[in-house]
């Protein structure tokens, strides 16, 4: 075949000033070379590439730029991402080697690493987390609050990528941090939920505090109440008295009964309580 297949489609009317091919005309003939179940792979990729650089423009105008900001909008290397840039690199190898572009374009087709790309290495099973029914319901509902942004930091990363001068492009370092950190964020909920115990609620006849326990406590310095609800790292907030289980004050309200007395070591002094109830 060679670069006659290209000598022939160019002289046979293909489009583009001069008679060289169109992008889409140069998949086209890229996708005839391939055996009909790859080419049913590859098809779609090909062609998302087409549309995305400019079907009609002419592929010989296609740079490393080019392809460098394509690499870009393919976000991490997953293994999707992965198989989708290969068809890529196979794509730009033919249009060198059928003489259609004046270099060989997939060296510019590089991805940012993953955190999944050392997934095959040995790793210890993620220890199971507790949380409290509410901490459960709020993780979820702050996963699906992430996965709804996906479409939004997508168009904007899209946006900001129309800027082609992309290496001083503060608007899309800033677009790539924000989808950097919204998956990182996505990634971490998912794993946590997926490795949830949640705790039952209510009462018990001679509870002790644990995780999910709301404790009253009384300083007997001060003579104060307050109210702490026990719970993992992951769903403190202080405004709402929520505490962790690994704090100081958590530490020493853990596996305690009403009408027991904690010290609490703090930075004013050794603090002294008394828990008056336990609700959970």
């Amino acid at each position: 075949m060679g670069s006659d297949m290209a000598q022939a489609a160019a002289g046979g009317g293909a489009g583009g000033e001069g008679g060289a091919l169109s992008l889409s005309e140069a998949a086209a003939l890229f996708l005839s070379t391939t055996a009909s179940e790859k080419g049913r792979q590859t098809q779609a990729e090909v062609y998302r590439f087409a549309r995305w650089y400019g079907a009609d423009r002419p592929v010989g105008e296609l740079r490393g730029h080019d392809v460098a900001l394509y690499a870009e909008s393919l976000g991490p290397a997953t293994p999707d991402v992965l198989r989708r840039a290969e068809t890529l690199r196979s794509f730009l190898a033919f249009a060198k080697k059928e003489g259609l572009t004046a270099t060989n374009l997939a060296s510019h087709l590089r991805l940012r690493k993953s955190a999944l790309s050392a997934e095959g290495a040995a790793r210890p099973a993620p220890e199971q987390t507790q949380l409290t029914a509410g901490g459960h319901a709020s993780l979820s509902a702050e996963l699906e609050s992430l996965k709804a942004q996906r479409p939004r930091i997508a168009e904007e990363l899209r946006r900001a990528m129309m800027d082609k001068d992309f290496r001083e492009n503060a608007p899309l370092d800033a677009m790539r941090d924000r989808q950097a950190h919204v998956e990182a964020r996505i990634r971490e909920l998912e794993t946590i939920l997926r490795q949830a115990e949640v705790l039952e609620g209510g009462t018990r006849p001679g509870a002790k505090a644990r995780l999910g326990s709301t404790v009253i406590v009384r300083n007997l310095a001060s003579g104060s109440a307050v109210r702490y609800t026990l719970v993992s790292p992951s769903e403190v907030s202080p405004n709402e008295g929520k505490i962790s289980v690994v704090s100081p004050v958590g530490k020493a309200l853990m596996d305690r009964a009403v009408g027991e007395e904690v010290k609490v070591s703090a930075p004013a002094g050794l603090l002294r309580f008394r828990i008056e109830e336990i609700q959970g």
